[in-house]
């Protein structure tokens, strides 16, 4: 018999426990603020880390009064939008940064729809227009997504011909992670974003904010909160992925058992379209 198999049933749990605490350790040494649960813990509502990054990248002084992260917007009549980091200007200037590790996750029309969802949750019923706050949707991408070989993107609505700005406030700004160590402050900054060790990191802010939630036992512990939450969600997509895959298994055999999609809806809890468009695919 195993060594391990005689052990008492708590004392093998408190040993897989802190193989897992172990484990959660070491993945917290190797995050880094490109990492957007990593980004997201060190930016809430931490307003000198977010005023440096918006300086660097907007090119001008930023004075933010509010800085969230994780931000739910409903859309009564669409989809929702969680925002990775949600600033707000002492003049109302609203600023959504988003990590995008993924291109297809950076896809224009998607920078769009941010732009379009802070502004329709920024004014009031009834008032008027001219009230809408400046907004700026960055995406910190870690490839070329527009692939021209810029470190830093700006889109501007112009009135074609006259090259003109439109003037409506809306602002689009991509930070291109390709291009890093070139000397700049922006590169300084994309340097920042990959590094594991706050040691080697060049803005102090920045690196004093990490080396919390790395080394603090306060921060590391909320770090290992912030890991366990992120795989009971892990589970749950995973338990309802399964419990998908039964119900369309359980649709086909009773479909084949010659059972009508109706009987087949109601005996095992899914809408009739459904049941018929699962029905459809497996003819």
């Amino acid at each position: 018999m195993n060594e391990k198999e005689t052990l008492p049933v708590a004392e093998r749990d408190r040993e897989r426990l802190e193989r897992e605490h172990q484990k959660d350790l070491e993945r917290i040494r190797g995050f880094r603020l490109i990492d957007d649960d990593f980004m997201n813990v060190c930016f809430d509502d931490n307003i000198p880390v977010t005023e440096l990054l918006l300086r660097i990248i907007l090119g001008r002084q930023v004075f933010v009064k509010q800085v969230r992260t994780q931000r739910n917007f409903k859309n009564l009549v669409g989809r929702d939008l969680y925002l990775d980091v949600l600033a707000v200007e002492d003049d109302g200037t609203q600023m959504n940064v988003e990590i995008q590790r993924s291109d297809s996750g950076a896809d224009p029309k998607r920078a769009r729809y941010h732009s379009s969802i802070l502004d329709s949750h920024s004014l009031k019923p009834s008032e008027d227009f001219t009230r809408l706050p400046e907004t700026y949707v960055i995406f910190i991408t870690e490839n070329d997504v527009l692939g021209y070989c810029q470190s830093l993107y700006r889109i501007e609505r112009t009135i074609k011909g006259l090259e003109m700005d439109f003037g409506d406030g809306e602002h689009i700004v991509y930070v291109n992670c390709e291009i890093r160590d070139d000397g700049t402050e922006l590169g300084k900054l994309i340097h920042d974003f990959f590094c594991e060790d706050p040691g080697d990191m060049n803005y102090s802010v920045l690196a004093d904010r990490v080396r919390y939630f790395k080394e603090d036992t306060k921060g590391v512990r909320t770090m290992c909160k912030v890991i366990e939450e992120m795989r009971k969600e892990v589970w749950n997509e995973a338990s309802s992925e399964a419990e998908r895959k039964t119900k369309e298994a359980s649709v086909r055999r009773m479909y084949l058992k010659g059972f009508p999609a109706d009987q087949i809806a109601y005996i095992i809890d899914l809408p009739v379209d459904e049941v018929k468009d699962i029905i459809s695919s497996e003819s």
